[in-house]
C-alpha cells in the first residue's frame, strides 16, 4: 500500500471508511435477515462451523475466516479497479500517482523558474515531483543550431529552448523522449531536432508560437507550463570589455572578448502578458541553472520583467552554476555572478544557491582543459550584496557536472516553506519523507 493515499487532501480514505460502514451495514442486514427467514439453516451451519473448529476456540475460526474474506475481496476489488481504470491512468504510471498528481501536486505552491538552455530543464524534473503549478519561462534568444536555422528559414521563435523545458516537464513513454530529443544526423536534415521540426509544424498549423507550445504540451500531458519570455523577434547583444559589439546569443561565448553587459535588440520588445501573470501570482520564482549572460539575463532584459520580479512578494532565488564557462564567466566566483545580475536587472534575489561540493578529479581534469573551472562559493562577499547564500551538496554524479535534479529541487521547496508554511503545509511531510531517503544531503545557511 502506497503511503501517498493516505496524505490528507487525496480524497480516499473518507470514501474508503464510508465503503466499510456500509459494508458492516450489509453483513449485519443479512445476518438479521437470514435469521428471522432461516432459523434451521443457521443453526445447521453454527454447528457445521463448531464441528470444524473443534478443539480451537470459537472465536479463532471467525477471525480466520474474517481475514480470509477481507484478502479475497480487496484482491478481487484491486484486480476489478485497476482493469477499468488502468487504460484511463497516463503511460507508466500507477494509479496512485495519477490521484496524487491530480489532487496533491495540483494544489501545490505556484513556482516560476527563468533560463533557458539545459541548465532549467535540470531543476524542472526536480520540481515536478512537489509541485504541478509549474511555469517555465525561457529565453527566445537562441539563433544556433537548430533552432537558428528554423528562425532564420521560417521566421518562427526558437524552438530548442522551449522543447527541453516541455520533455522535463512531461508525463512521457522513454521512446517519446527519445524521439523529441532526437538529432538527425545526415541529409538535409542533418543538426535538426525532431522536437524542434514538431514544434515548427505546429506553428504553421495552429497559428502562432503560443499555441504550438500549448498544444505540444496537451499532447505531453505537461506537469504545469512553458512559456516564451515575449512572443517579439529579438537579437541578444553583448558589449565587451575593449568597447567591441558581438550580435548573436550563439557568437557572444566565441568572441573571445570579456563581455561588459548584454543587452536585447530591439530594447521594446513586448513582454508575454502570461509571463507578467504568472510572476504577480508566485509564491517562489528561481532565476536559473544556466548560462548567465546567454539564458538567464536576456529574460531579465525584457521590459517589465526584472521589474514584475522587484515588486514580488515571492520567494526570489538565484541558482548559481556549478563550474565556471568559458566566454561568459571565466574566473566568475558566486558573488561576481550575483554582480552581474544585479548590474543588469536590479535587486531581483533573496536567496542565491551555490554548490559546494568538491567535483570529481575524473572530470576536472577535462573541464580544464576547456577553460572552465568549479565556481568558489564566497558566501560571505554574497551576504555583502544583501543576499543570503544557502550552500549545498548539489553535484549529481555523471559524465557531466550538473546540478542533481531532487536535491536542487527540495532546496528550493525548504526555502519556500521556510518563508510561506501555509502554502506547502500539505507538502512538508512529502519534502521530509524524500529528504529522509538521502540523509547524505547538507544545506548550510
Amino acid at each position: 500500500m502506497r503511503i501517498e493515499w493516505f496524505y490528507p487532501g487525496m480524497r480516499v480514505k473518507r470514501w474508503l471508511l464510508l465503503a466499510l460502514l456500509g459494508l458492516l451495514l450489509v453483513l449485519t442486514g443479512a445476518y438479521l435477515t437470514a435469521r428471522a427467514l432461516v432459523p434451521a439453516a443457521l443453526v445447521f451451519a453454527e454447528r457445521a462451523l463448531l464441528s470444524l473448529s473443534e478443539g480451537y476456540p470459537a472465536w479463532l475460526l471467525g477471525a480466520v475466516f474474517i481475514l480470509a474474506g477481507a484478502a479475497l475481496a480487496l484482491f478481487g476489488l484491486r484486480k476489478a479497479f485497476r482493469s477499468v481504470v488502468g487504460p484511463l491512468v497516463p503511460g507508466g504510471n500507477t494509479l496512485v500517482d495519477a490521484i496524487f498528481a491530480h489532487r496533491y501536486l495540483e494544489n501545490g505552491p505556484r513556482v516560476v523558474v527563468i533560463g533557458g538552455g539545459t541548465g532549467i530543464p535540470v531543476l524542472l524534473r526536480g520540481l515536478k515531483e512537489y509541485t504541478g503549478n509549474l511555469t517555465a519561462v525561457v529565453t527566445v534568444a537562441d539563433d544556433g543550431g537548430s533552432s537558428g536555422r528554423l528562425r532564420g528559414d521560417l521566421g518562427i521563435l526558437p524552438p530548442g529552448d522551449i522543447r527541453n523545458c516541455l520533455v522535463a516537464l512531461a508525463h512521457r513513454e522513454p521512446l517519446m523522449e527519445e524521439l523529441l530529443q532526437y538529432r538527425f544526423s545526415s541529409g538535409e536534415l542533418k543538426g535538426h531536432n525532431m522536437g524542434n521540426l514538431l514544434l515548427a509544424a505546429l506553428c504553421a498549423i495552429t497559428g502562432g508560437f503560443d499555441r504550438a507550445v500549448r498544444g505540444l504540451s496537451r499532447v505531453l500531458a505537461v506537469r504545469g507550463r512553458v512559456l516564451p519570455v515575449t512572443l517579439s523577434h529579438v537579437c541578444l547583444c553583448a558589449e565587451m570589455e575593449d568597447g567591441a559589439v558581438v550580435r548573436g546569443e550563439s557568437k557572444i561565448p566565441d568572441s573571445g572578448g570579456k563581455i561588459k553587459r548584454v543587452y536585447l535588440d530591439p530594447d521594446s520588445c513586448h513582454p508575454n502578458a502570461e509571463v507578467l501573470q504568472a510572476i504577480r501570482e508566485a509564491d517562489a520564482i528561481v532565476m536559473g541553472p544556466g548560462s548567465l549572460f546567454t539564458s538567464i539575463l536576456p529574460n531579465l532584459l525584457v521590459p517589465e520583467i526584472a521589474g514584475a520580479i522587484a515588486r514580488s512578494r515571492a520567494v526570489r532565488v538565484y541558482v548559481c552554476n556549478v563550474m565556471t564557462q568559458p566566454g561568459e564567466t571565466e574566473d566568475y566566483s558566486a558573488a561576481r555572478h550575483l554582480q552581474a545580475l544585479i548590474d543588469h536587472a536590479g535587486k531581483v534575489v533573496d536567496y542565491m544557491i551555490v554548490n559546494n561540493e568538491a567535483i570529481p578529479a575524473r572530470l576536472l581534469g577535462r573541464y580544464r582543459r576547456e577553460g572552465a573551472a568549479p565556481v568558489e562559493a564566497d558566501l560571505e562577499a554574497v551576504r555583502r550584496l544583501g543576499v543570503l547564500p544557502v550552500a549545498g551538496a548539489l553535484v549529481r554524479e555523471g559524465d557531466l557536472v550538473r546540478h542533481h535534479p531532487d536535491r536542487l529541487a527540495r532546496m528550493v521547496m525548504s526555502l519556500l516553506s521556510n518563508r510561506y508554511p501555509e502554502r506547502v503545509v500539505f507538502l512538508n511531510s512529502y519534502i521530509k519523507q524524500k529528504q529522509a531517503s538521502n540523509s547524505q544531503d547538507r544545506v548550510v545557511l
